[in-house]
């Protein structure tokens, strides 16, 4: 299925105490890596009319990052339902030609209709280009 890889750059206000990354910060990532996804396909979306929204996020934290490290994010569709689809991830830092991957996870999406407040199908050209390979 397609895949997008989001290049980061980590800011110094995403930085805790501890000198790390702190562990919410990578739900903005997470976010970041989830629009460049859905601009690349290209899925065409009218934010005013049809969308998506996020309905659960799951991450497995593996490493920290730290202030200085060259983060990236790997996002691929892993489902496509009726209504919702699914985005696997990865949070990885690359050094050295070693890609060590810091977190991981899901997302599951939700095809909204934003005029009427309710889910919706996902529109059969968003199918082809999430399942296209």
């Amino acid at each position: 299925m397609s895949e997008t890889i989001t290049p980061i750059q980590i800011r110094f206000s995403d930085i805790d105490w501890m000198g790390h990354v702190n562990n919410a910060v990578y739900l903005s990532y997470i976010e970041k890596a989830r629009i460049d996804f859905s601009e690349r396909l290209p899925l065409n979306i009218n934010w005013r009319e049809t969308g998506f929204i996020l309905a659960q996020t799951q991450i497995n934290y593996r490493h920290p990052a730290l202030l200085n490290d060259n983060l990236s994010v790997r996002t691929w569709c892993t489902r496509v339902g009726t209504k919702s689809f699914d985005l696997g991830f990865e949070v990885f830092k690359t050094t050295d030609n070693n890609k060590i991957i810091l977190a991981d996870g899901l997302t599951v999406l939700v095809c909204y209709n934003y005029r009427l407040s309710v889910s919706e199908n996902i529109p059969e050209e968003w199918k082809k280009l999430l399942l296209k390979k």
